[in-house]
Formats: structure tokens, C-alpha cells, sequence
């Protein structure tokens, strides 16, 4: 494994070590490049938010995402939909995550993203480990300090207040790295972490400081402005910059949308579906764009 330095992690960016013979699909489009001389490839994700629609159809979608050359396919914790039937169909997280690592042969995994506050640091660590290896080397772990009331309210989990379910985030970061160092078997790779979240003050700090991948939401701009800030935690602490991708969720086509992110970093582009339907037709148009990059 790649060593640490000042207790970071010195992964590369996520796509870059493959240490299993159940690759994901090699690196051919084009790359970008990060403050420091480091490279991210352009890479196109999935959300597959297992909500209104039976299991065997999110598996179909999987393996259909998964064919059409997407790189990533995450899902989402929540225990309940968050648009739509309020009380409509919905599958657990990482339950599901088990069945798409022995489902799929390629595409990396994860949860956009994990709610911090569902479960016990040392707990999610060994499941995360569990998942890294039943899929030989790909899961990402996503993971975020939670928002959505109602699974907090429904499950019997404590709420508290915004920012001490950010400072619950911080705290669990390194108790879940400190896991993976003594667990036996090891993870297979240094398990890539993703933080979602803009906040300036702790999430983009936690971000400099655990992460391989970030997560945003919003134009151009506001992205641009969130990977300042993230640039600065990281020159505070001493990281490289470009040892972080930047990600986006996207709803337009790329036509409207690719140039302006790809200019401001970001290398990793989501595409939301929901059930029942789950239309791809976005997410091919934004893998097309990917391959058309050469």
C-alpha cells in the first residue's frame, strides 16, 4: 500500500491503483490536470437511487450502467425516498452494496454517500473492508455527516444539531482509518474516501485532510469557489492539492454543462436515476462525451 505521510493518506486518485484482476475499465479518455502536476481522468458516475422500484430492476439498471461503460455506480443511505411516494419502495445501503460487488465485474462502487451517523466508525470500517474485498479493489467509501430528519427520527438515531453531526464526521474519520490498519485481512488498497458537503470550516477540512475524492453540488462558479477553499485546508496542512478529484452531481447534458466543470477541475461527473423507469439516456450521452475526449 502506498505509505502515509503527517497520518494522510498518499493514495493516488481513485482509478489509478487496481490491484485486482477484476479491473474497472482502463483509463484511455482524456485526463486533467491538478494544481501540483498530478492527473485525473475524466470519469462519469451513476447514482442508482434504490428507491420506488423492486430490487430486480436496480440490478438490471446495474448491470446495464455497467455495460454501457460508466465508471462508478453509487446508491445513497437513506432509509426512506426523498422525492416521490414519501412511504414508496426502498432498499437498505450497504446490504445492497454487497450484492453489486459480487453482481458486477468492473465498475467501482460506493454510497453517495454514507450517512456517518448510522453506524458505530470501528462497524463501518470492517463493513467497508468487507465490500473493498468482495469486490477485489473497488469500492469507494463515500460518506457525508447526514441530513434527512426523517431516517433520524424513524430509526430511533439522535439528530443533534448540524454542526455536531459534523463534528461526529470528524471525529470518525480517523477512528475508521485507524480500523482498516489493524483489521485482518487488510483492505486490498488504500479504500478511496469521498466526503460530500460544501461546508467551508469543517467539511472541505476534513476533505484536505482524509479524502481522495470531493464532492459537490451546484454551476460552475460554486464549484469553483468550494475547491479554493478545499485548496486552501489543503496548503494549510501541507497536501497536494491534486491528490484530491473533484466530483459533481449533473442534470443537464454535457453540450450545456461538461466544459465550464471540466474547466474548473472536476473530473468526476454523477448522473441521478430514480425508479421506477431509471432512464439512462443521460448517462450515456455524458459517457459518449467522456470517449469522444480521446
Amino acid at each position: 500500500m502506498p505509505p502515509r505521510v503527517d497520518g494522510r493518506w498518499t493514495a493516488p486518485c481513485p482509478g489509478t491503483h487496481r490491484p485486482s484482476s477484476r479491473r474497472p475499465r482502463d483509463v484511455r479518455p482524456h485526463d486533467r490536470e491538478h494544481d501540483g502536476g498530478m492527473t485525473a481522468p475524466v470519469r462519469i458516475g451513476l447514482q442508482l437511487q434504490p428507491q420506488h422500484a423492486d430490487y430486480g430492476r436496480i440490478r438490471d439498471t446495474l448491470l446495464a450502467a455497467e455495460e454501457a461503460g460508466a465508471d462508478v455506480v453509487f446508491n445513497w443511505d437513506h432509509f426512506f425516498p426523498l422525492y416521490g411516494d414519501p412511504d414508496g419502495k426502498h432498499f437498505e445501503c450497504w446490504t445492497m452494496l454487497g450484492a453489486w460487488a459480487e453482481t458486477t465485474s468492473r465498475v467501482e462502487i460506493g454510497a453517495l454517500v454514507t450517512c456517518n451517523s448510522y453506524r458505530n466508525p470501528e462497524l463501518l470500517a470492517d463493513m467497508a473492508r468487507t465490500v473493498d474485498h468482495i469486490s477485489q479493489g473497488r469500492l469507494i467509501l463515500g460518506i457525508g455527516s447526514g441530513w434527512f430528519e426523517k431516517d433520524y427520527a424513524e430509526y430511533g438515531y439522535d439528530f443533534k444539531t448540524a454542526g455536531r453531526r459534523l463534528d461526529d464526521l470528524g471525529a470518525a474519520l480517523p477512528r475508521i482509518r485507524d480500523r482498516w490498519s489493524r483489521l485482518n485481512p487488510a483492505p486490498t488498497r488504500d479504500i478511496p474516501i469521498l466526503i460530500g458537503g460544501g461546508g467551508e470550516k469543517k467539511t472541505l477540512r476534513y476533505t484536505a485532510e482524509h479524502a481522495a475524492i470531493w464532492h459537490g453540488f451546484g454551476d460552475a462558479d460554486t464549484v469553483r469557489h468550494k475547491c479554493a477553499v478545499l485548496d486552501g485546508h489543503c496548503r494549510d496542512i501541507g497536501r497536494d492539492p491534486g491528490e484530491i478529484a473533484r466530483s459533481c452531481g449533473v442534470q443537464k447534458p454535457p453540450s450545456e454543462a461538461a466544459q465550464e466543470l471540466l474547466d474548473v477541475g472536476v473530473s468526476l461527473f454523477t448522473v441521478g436515476v430514480g425508479g421506477p423507469d431509471h432512464d439512462l439516456s443521460l448517462l450515456k450521452e455524458w459517457i459518449a462525451w467522456r470517449d469522444s475526449l480521446g
